[in-house]
C-alpha cells in the first residue's frame, strides 16, 4: 500500500508539471520546447489570389472581379466561414497577425464580388449611420463570440495591437491607389519580407510617392494615418526614405515638408 500511494503521489506531481510546462503565456503563445504552434489552413484564399490578381505593367495589382466563377465565391466564402471557427487568441504573434491581414484581404473581396459590378468600394454603401460610405463599418463576421467590421479587423486589432506602419501597406481596400493585394496570402513564416516588400511596392511607385524637383507629392494614407508614419512631416518622409530605392532616395534627399496628397478611390479592377 505504502508503495501504491508513492506511485501514486509521483504520478500527480508529474502531470502537475507537465501541464505547467505546456501553459499558455499572455499573448497567445505556447511556451518554445513544448508544443506544435497552432497555424491556420491559407490555401483556400491562395488559391484565389493566384487565380485571378493580375500584376499589371503599371506596376498595380488588379483583381479579376468579372471571372471569378461561381465555384470560385463558394470557396471564397467557405474560406471565410472557416477563419470564423478559428480561435485567434491562441495562436502565436506572427501567426494571428498573418490571420488578420488575409482575413480582412479576403472579406474585401467577398464584400466587392456580392455588390458586383461597382465603380469603387465606396459606393458599397452598408455602413451604418446617415453620413457614412462604403462597407467599412458594417458588422460582417463573428470571431469568438464578438461581432467585426473591417474597420474593427483594421484599426481595433491590426494597427492596436501591433503598432506597424507596415500594416497599411498589408491590407488591400480594393482601390486604384491603395498598396497592392499581392498574389500570396501572407504567412507566419513570410510575415516580415512580405511586410517589407509590400512597403518597397508601394513607396516606389507613383500612387505612393511622386518627387517632382524639390516638391514630393504622397498617397493620401500617410495623411490619414498620420500618427503611424511618424509625428512631423519630417519623420513621414524619413519613413518613406527607409524604404525608397537609391534613385527615390536621392530625390527625397533635403526634402522636409510634403507638399500635398492624392488617391484614386477607382476599383481596383483588371481590365
Amino acid at each position: 500500500m505504502t508503495g501504491m500511494r508513492t506511485i501514486g503521489i509521483a504520478a500527480v506531481v508529474a502531470i502537475l508539471v507537465a501541464l505547467a510546462s505546456a501553459r499558455l503565456t499572455g499573448a497567445g503563445e505556447l511556451e518554445p520546447g513544448n508544443e506544435t504552434p497552432m497555424t491556420v489552413d491559407h490555401s483556400g484564399w491562395d488559391k484565389i489570389l493566384s487565380k485571378y490578381v493580375v500584376a499589371s505593367p503599371d506596376g498595380i495589382n488588379r483583381f479579376s472581379y468579372r471571372r471569378v466563377s461561381a465555384t470560385d465565391k463558394k470557396a471564397l466564402r467557405s474560406y471565410l466561414a472557416m477563419l470564423q471557427t478559428v480561435k485567434p487568441s491562441a495562436l502565436g504573434a506572427d501567426e494571428r497577425r498573418a490571420y488578420w491581414i488575409n482575413f480582412y484581404n479576403a472579406l474585401t473581396i467577398d464584400v466587392v464580388l456580392d455588390h458586383y459590378p461597382v465603380k469603387s468600394i465606396r459606393d458599397i454603401a452598408i455602413s451604418p449611420g446617415l453620413f457614412t460610405v462604403g462597407p467599412w463599418k458594417k458588422a460582417l463576421v463573428t470571431v469568438e463570440g464578438k461581432r467585426l467590421s473591417l474597420d474593427n479587423i483594421e484599426h481595433d486589432i491590426l494597427r492596436k495591437e501591433w503598432d506597424d506602419a507596415r500594416v497599411h501597406y498589408a491590407v488591400n481596400c480594393a482601390s486604384i491607389s491603395c498598396p497592392n493585394l499581392m498574389a500570396k496570402a501572407f504567412t507566419a513564416k513570410a510575415l516580415d519580407e512580405m511586410l517589407d516588400r509590400g512597403a518597397r511596392d508601394y513607396v516606389n511607385h507613383p500612387r505612393g510617392v511622386t518627387v517632382r524637383g524639390n516638391k514630393v507629392m504622397l498617397s493620401r494614407i500617410y495623411d490619414w494615418y498620420r500618427r503611424d508614419f511618424g509625428k512631423s512631416e519630417r519623420e513621414v518622409l524619413a519613413h518613406v526614405a527607409k524604404y525608397a530605392t537609391p534613385a527615390l532616395k536621392k530625390q527625397l534627399s533635403g526634402i522636409e515638408t510634403i507638399d500635398g496628397y492624392d488617391y484614386d478611390w477607382s476599383l481596383n479592377e483588371a481590365k
